[in-house]
């Protein structure tokens, strides 16, 4: 029997024969395409070559036509969507690896089908009796015929039978990534896994994409020869491809004989490790056996996505990782009981069995383990609690509310998918769209999104373009300024953009923010506000055009090759437009030197914070401006002050070492590894690179910005503020140079007016500790003032009860009580009351819009049935809010002080409510 690393290995040996590249997967979160979550699909990496931005892979003096590779996609989220199916059923996973061979241009459907036949059949030994191929059939909307090309592919290049091919419409055979984008019809390959009595019941033919898990897709065959378009229309692309994907996990069940991808060597190692943990035994309780699919398979997404760049949070991908790490967590509780921290050490596992395709999990292993592992704390201590909420809240319903969805999410950290799946364990359903209007009251963050914005740097409306055959050349690194030519110009939505042959001009790009300037000929000058990068040459944003620019016809719309580029060059006459040679591209020397030295300052900073926190810092991302630096990286708690003051005085001492510049261009990127040159992880680099070194035993890095000669000219590093950004994830910010100067000169200022007001100019730390004792006696005199106020109010209120079907009801409200006040009075009066006593106190804060409740109730009649908590919670909703606590003594907030006098006159008529009291 094959094992999985031999099936990918042959996998890729394959296509190696077949004269293709075999490339790397990239990380599954995306790092240049705005439009996804995370990768998703096998060709999401090649998207700039099937859109006609780009020819092909370039692999030394090559550019590739054909590729296969193996790519880790996840699947959570929007279209592609396979989480609730994951666990429940055996082949449905977030995190999967996609095998995957494409052309680019090169072959097309003869071949694809050809090969498939051959690695299936000739290769893996696939009873081909038991493979199926489906066909497009058309789709008359889209104005598309029959795939009979491919249909008489099948029957003339492979041995399948010719009723084994089937057809099917757009849902199940036309692929398509998103609502726009490269698309076309797909054949796909499926296998029947049944028994031969099965078969002979009932043909496979009627089973194919009929939702039977024995007959199941193993290979998709797409053919990308359109493009969708905003307006749901379809148009041909500049060349057509072959875009095929094999789930790894399914054939690897398939050719070592499994009836389940979890029964496979790929998931083994992780169950029998879930199975000590939980001690169970995989495959003896239905149960059980779900979730220990969940957490094996859930695992897998969270190592993979925070190895390559993603954390736990309450925004974007970071709430989608919250969300897997969750869901699993959940399951360990409440199938395992577990109640520790358990997922991290799964990590240990991952890294060995994938040390060889995928090292950068073992390159990361105690890094990811201590963001697990924190995210697990966190959530195991609210998780008990919300279970048995939920069991409360639920309790003799057919529907949770919306409002206490919302409770569950965000006080006890409950994703609303966490919360539904424990709803459909019960078959009860949940108020949803309640809960949504909740979530958009609150400004919640936690919001599960399938797309970001997209990118507006396409788009651009050209008043002319020309070809100078010549490529773009950045030249600011060895100048401030330059004599440039004018290739386009253009509109932006509103922004104004130039195209040059040359330019000075630093592109937004690595953190740094673009340059400024000036573009002039004669008395004609551009402000350069911001360049941007495009696939065709950066784009240089300015305030104005000349008119003779802009008048005439336009040129067309797209910046790259693949669009709108089909008569550019004779679209205007040029010797109509004035003057395009001949400018002068000035960056603003000024803005770039400031920039410069906060660049160096974070090169300075990254090697530092190594130095003082540990090897597992990495850059996660950074800002680099002319008045401050942003830097993000990994580390799994809050920096320490003394910490921070090492790093800061570390820092300094390099600057003033005044350490020269070490600037590589073209360098060999093995070269570069061999030295220990730092390089973000993800990141896209070329088989040339350029390294940045300020002393070869401190700081070697990848990058392409711009930066200071010596380190001496950076002046001054100052840290500003040190916070986190997502769990595992840090951002400190910092100022250097002017910035830095104008810091220290605004906190000197402080401390002299300090001093002025304190009127003590030796000692303002002394001056200010007298204010604070001062201030504490204050606030303790008049502590002591609202409670006795409020004793003696609740005195009045526990003169004048209330009986209620025999039970003594006290209410009344507390002038100027805040929440605490109120519980304390609580307290005091189970003690004053004793038994058959229920006491409703509220007080209200009019300026700040806030109402507070407090129930309590004696131990006898908690036995009976009257709970603060249930009582606290109904009154609460009264006045806008929500509440909760211990049967004995609970409270609840609101925002509608107004309406306290409400809900305490509906205590009454709760008490009376309570069925067989």
């Amino acid at each position: 029997m094959k094992t999985s690393s031999e099936i990918r290995n042959d996998f890729l040996q394959f296509f190696r024969e077949k004269e293709h590249l075999i490339v790397n997967s990239v990380p599954v979160v995306p790092a240049d395409d705005p439009t996804l979550l995370f990768i998703n699909a096998g060709m999401n990496p090649f998207k700039p070559i099937f859109l006609g931005e780009e020819e092909g892979l370039e692999e030394g003096d090559k550019v590739w036509k054909r590729a296969a590779d193996t790519q880790k996609c996840i699947r959570v989220s929007g279209k592609h969507n396979d989480l609730e199916e994951v666990g429940i059923d055996t082949y449905h996973h977030t995190l999967f690896e996609m095998l995957g061979n494409w052309s680019f241009g090169d072959y097309f459907k003869a071949e694809a089908i050809e090969w498939a036949w051959e690695l299936l059949v000739d290769r893996w030994g696939l009873n081909p009796d038991r493979l199926y191929a489906t066909v497009f059939e058309g789709d008359e909307e889209d104005g598309l015929p029959t795939d009979t090309e491919s249909i008489n592919l099948w029957r003339d290049k492979t041995g399948i039978r010719p009723e084994h091919i089937l057809q099917f419409g757009k849902k199940d055979n036309f692929w398509e990534m998103g609502d726009t984008g490269p698309c076309g019809p797909c054949s796909e390959i499926h296998i029947d896994l049944r028994s031969d009595e099965e078969r002979k019941k009932t043909p496979g033919a009627d089973l194919v994409n009929a939702g039977d898990p024995r007959v199941m897709e193993i290979w998709n065959l797409v053919f990308i020869q359109f493009n969708r378009r905003k307006d749901g229309s379809l148009e041909s692309l500049p060349a057509v491809h072959v875009d095929t994907g094999m789930g790894f996990e399914r054939i690897c069940a398939v050719l070592q004989g499994k009836n389940s991808n979890y029964d496979s060597d790929l998931f083994a190692p992780l169950l029998t490790a879930i199975g000590v943990l939980g001690n169970v035994v995989y495959g003896k309780n239905e149960s059980t056996d779900i979730a220990m699919r969940v957490i094996a398979d859930h695992i897998r997404a969270v190592t993979f996505a925070i190895a390559d760049g993603a954390s736990p949070s309450n925004e974007g991908r970071g709430y989608v990782i919250r969300r897997i790490l969750r869901r699993a967590i959940r399951y360990g509780w409440d199938q395992l009981q577990l109640r520790e921290p358990f997922m991290y050490s799964l990590v240990d596992v991952l890294g060995t069995q994938f040390q060889e395709i995928f090292p950068e999990v073992r390159e990361q292993l105690d890094y990811i383990k201590n963001v697990i592992r924190a995210e697990e704390s966190s959530f195991l201590k609210t998780l008990g609690q919300g279970i048995e909420l939920f069991t409360d809240m639920t309790r003799g319903k057919e529907m949770l509310s919306g409002e206490d969805a919302f409770k569950l999410h965000d006080t006890y950290g409950f994703p609303i998918d966490l919360t539904e799946l424990m709803a459909r364990e019960k078959g009860i359903r949940v108020d949803t769209d309640t809960f949504q209007l909740k979530m958009e009251e609150q400004r919640a963050r936690a919001r599960a999104s399938g797309s970001f914005a997209a990118s507006d740097h396409a788009g651009v409306q050209w008043f002319f373009r020309r070809d100078l055959d010549t490529p773009f050349e950045f030249t600011g690194y060895d100048r401030l300024s330059d004599t440039v030519s004018v290739t386009a110009a253009g509109i932006m939505g509103k922004k104004f953009v130039l195209m040059l042959d040359r330019s000075p001009f630093y592109a937004e790009s690595g953190g740094q923010v673009a340059d400024h300037g000036v573009i002039r000929r004669g008395d004609e000058v551009l402000h350069v506000l911001d360049v941007q990068k495009s696939s065709a040459g950066p784009l240089h944003v300015v305030d104005h055009l000349p008119a003779e620019w802009i008048n005439g016809e336009s040129a067309g719309t797209g910046v790259g090759t693949g669009a709108g580029t089909g008569a550019d060059s004779d679209a205007r006459d040029f010797s109509e437009i004035g003057a395009l040679d001949g400018w002068l591209a000035e960056v603003d020397a000024e803005r770039r030197a400031e920039t410069e030295k906060h660049h160096s300052a974070t090169h300075l900073l990254h090697a530092a914070l190594r130095n003082v926190l540990g090897e597992h810092v990495a850059q996660k991302g950074s800002l680099v401006a002319p008045d401050r630096l942003r830097f993000d990286f990994s580390h799994f708690q809050a920096v320490k002050e003394n910490e921070l003051a090492e790093v800061e005085e570390i820092i300094n001492k390099k600057i003033q070492e005044n350490i020269s510049l070490q600037e590589e261009r073209d360098l060999p990127m093995e070269e570069a590894k061999e030295r220990g040159a730092m390089m973000l992880f993800g990141e896209k680099y070329g088989d040339r690179v350029r390294m940045i070194t300020f002393d070869p035993e401190y700081s070697v890095e990848l990058c392409g910005g711009t930066h200071v000669s010596a380190t001496g000219r950076i002046g001054y590093f100052r840290f500003v503020q040190e916070t986190s950004v997502a769990s595992g994830i840090r951002r400190v910010e910092a100022v250097t140079g002017m910035a830095a100067d104008h810091l220290l000169r605004k906190e000197h200022q402080t401390v002299r007016e300090a001093a002025a007001l304190l009127g003590s100019a030796d000692s303002i730390a002394g001056g200010i500790q007298l204010l604070i004792d001062k201030n504490r006696s204050l606030e303790k005199e008049l502590e002591k003032l609202r409670q006795r106020e409020a004793s003696g109010a609740l005195d009045q209120v526990l003169r004048n009860p209330v009986t209620v079907a025999g039970v003594k009801l006290y209410c009344g409200e507390l002038k100027g009580a805040d929440m605490n006040l109120l519980k304390q009075q609580g307290y005091e009066a189970l003690k004053k009351t004793a038994t058959e006593a229920v006491i409703v106190l509220g007080s209200r804060d009019e300026a700040a819009g806030k109402v507070y409740l407090m129930v309590a109730v004696t131990e006898d009649l908690i036995a009976r049935g009257i709970k603060a908590g249930a009582m606290v919670s109904d009154l609460g909703k009264l006045v806008g809010g929500g509440g909760g606590g211990q049967p004995t003594l609970a409270t609840a907030g609101g925002r509608f002080p107004e309406k306290l006098s409400h809900a305490l006159d509906a205590a009454k008529e709760w008490l009376e409510n309570i069925p067989n009291f």
